[in-house]
């Protein structure tokens, strides 16, 4: 099992086992539909690029539920705001 999975830090950073479960999965989809993972992730996993996302406060869950990120990317103008990682790049 992974580590971080272990300790309540990642979940009260989440706000909740549920929260954490809802941004794990849909940031799985996320890199499996070719999203850019947001760290250096060379001999992680997908989970552990995930968990390792969180716990570098690069992604979050919005108010409504949607994967968001706290990065700039080429689909964001970086003045401010987060982009929902969850949809298709256009």
């Amino acid at each position: 099992m992974i580590e971080e999975l272990k300790e309540e830090e990642i979940v009260n950073k989440v706000g909740g086992r549920f929260k954490l479960s809802t941004l794990i999965q849909k940031r799985m989809i996320a890199l499996n539909q070719g999203a850019r993972p947001l760290i250096d992730g060379r001999g992680l996993d997908k989970i552990s690029m995930v968990i390792q996302e969180i716990m570098q406060d690069k992604i979050y869950l919005d108010m409504t539920g949607k994967l968001q990120t706290t990065e700039a990317t080429e689909d964001y103008d970086a003045d401010g705001g987060t982009v929902d990682l969850t949809q298709a790049a256009e």
